[in-house]
């Protein structure tokens, strides 16, 4: 097992060196999502989370706008795909990122990123139930290991930090079942439109379903720092942005595999970041839980991989 482990992961690199620009800009991209989580909790110092929510997605759906424009145009779509990308778009962008900024605000950065880890195995598995995918034993152990290891997170952290930090985490968990249904949307279109088309118009109408929940805020509006400025702009020029642009190229010469085996590398880089640029606390036991969740996240995504090999 421990063999054939080495063997892949050995191929992976290989082919990673081997395409070295294609394996900086997904590095990058991952670097800048990374440190997300830092930005959305600077930005909250002065920018309630649905004030945040809308002004980093009206930026990025404007510098989205100017550059989909001058490449090709807006594209036409039927009415059917128009407001099924709309609906995505309120699940992927107004839903999830309310709940990811108050889960934030409430708990850490590093929880964010430790939890954020489970997404894949909350949508591997939502797919089995929904989809009746079948399914081999090892793919239902990675989904138990990584179930297993936010749990350790979301009890360590009410220990630590009481209530609201726990009600944060069980927040950013939920998170993770709206994501995985804005996922199953979203390949409805993968194959008819490009992915800076679809990111467009779901981040345009994202943003405009955020302005009404903004509004809701406007008695806790309070005048903007420097430092919150900066990460708003952050994470609307560089997260929902330029991370997208450098991704989208990197996976014109790297396999789905690769790309994803570097993704697993955002949330021990936002724990990484959390810890030494906001100071926040890590218990061993939310590191081991950490962990077991990439562990599971790995051990599933493998056996994925496997089954349809």
């Amino acid at each position: 097992m421990f063999i054939s482990i080495f063997i892949r992961i050995k191929y992976i690199m290989a082919g990673l060196f081997r395409r070295k620009k294609h394996t900086i800009a997904v590095v990058t991209a991952v670097i800048i999502w990374s440190i997300s989580f830092i930005a959305t909790k600077k930005a909250m110092t002065t920018f309630p989370p649905l004030t945040l929510g809308a002004l980093r997605f009206i930026f990025a759906t404007s510098l989205l706008g100017a550059v989909l424009f001058a490449k090709s145009g807006f594209v036409r779509m039927d009415f059917k795909d128009f407001s099924l990308l709309i609906l995505s778009g309120s699940l992927g962008v107004t839903i999830y990122f309310s709940m990811e900024n108050i889960g934030v605000k409430l708990s850490t950065s590093t929880d964010a990123a430790l939890i954020i880890a489970s997404y894949p195995a909350i949508s591997i598995f939502l797919e089995m139930i929904i989809y009746d995918r079948k399914f081999l034993k090892i793919s239902f152990m990675g989904i138990l290991l990584a179930v297993a290891g936010v749990y350790l997170i979301v009890m360590e952290s009410s220990s630590i930090s009481g209530a609201y930090r726990l009600i944060g985490d069980i927040i950013l968990a939920g998170a993770g079942v709206i994501w995985s249904f804005y996922n199953f949307m979203t390949r409805r279109f993968v194959n008819k439109y490009s992915p800076f088309v679809i990111t467009f118009y779901q981040t345009a109408a994202g943003a405009v379903l955020f302005l009404p929940l903004a509004w809701t805020e406007n008695k806790s509006w309070i005048p903007a720092t420097s430092e919150s400025l900066t990460a708003c702009l952050y994470l609307g020029l560089f997260c929902s942005f330029f991370a997208f642009l450098l991704y989208a190229y990197g996976l014109k010469g790297l396999s789905s595999s690769s790309a994803i085996t570097l993704m697993n590398l955002v949330p021990v880089l936002g724990v990484i970041f959390s810890t030494i640029l906001l100071d926040e606390p890590v218990s061993n036991l939310q590191f081991i839980g950490g962990l077991i969740v990439i562990s599971g996240i790995a051990l599933t995504i493998n056996s994925e991989k496997r089954k349809k090999i």
